[in-house]
């Protein structure tokens, strides 16, 4: 109980941070990546605190045996870069170009755009289905 109570106030705090910050506009998102276009770089800065905000709490996790709420750290097993990774990668990047919404935003966007949201989330679910079946 205790632990999904802490994982629905960290997926709050996070869809709160990506509402507050316009990542769930992807608008917003698209001027960000038109670099050609009328370019607004303000995401920039988000993008910043984020990873200032990850390297913080992933040298604190360094220093602790296991997470709080649980016996182990779930790592990926699989080290290094494959053809995969890379496909995924670069398909990825062409539907955030697309679309504007990756998947944590889409999540939040359902409340402020749920129609638009909803598609994505529909691809989304659709190209993950067909990812499993090509294993």
């Amino acid at each position: 109980m205790k632990t999904n109570l802490l994982a629905m106030a960290a997926g709050g705090l996070f869809g709160t941070g990506l509402w507050l910050s316009q990542m769930a506009d992807p608008t917003k998102v698209l001027a960000f990546l038109d670099i050609v276009g009328p370019w607004d770089p303000s995401l920039a800065l988000v993008m910043g605190g984020a990873l200032t905000a990850f390297g913080l709490t992933y040298a604190v996790s360094r220093r602790l045996k296991h997470p709080w709420l649980a016996a182990t750290f779930q790592s990926p097993s699989r080290q290094g870069v494959d053809r995969p990774l890379l496909g995924g990668a670069v398909l990825f990047g062409i539907g955030w170009g697309l679309a504007g919404y990756c998947p944590g935003p889409a999540l939040a966007a359902l409340a402020l755009n749920p129609r638009e949201a909803a598609w994505f989330g529909l691809a989304f679910i659709a190209g993950s289905a067909l990812m499993r079946r090509l294993r």
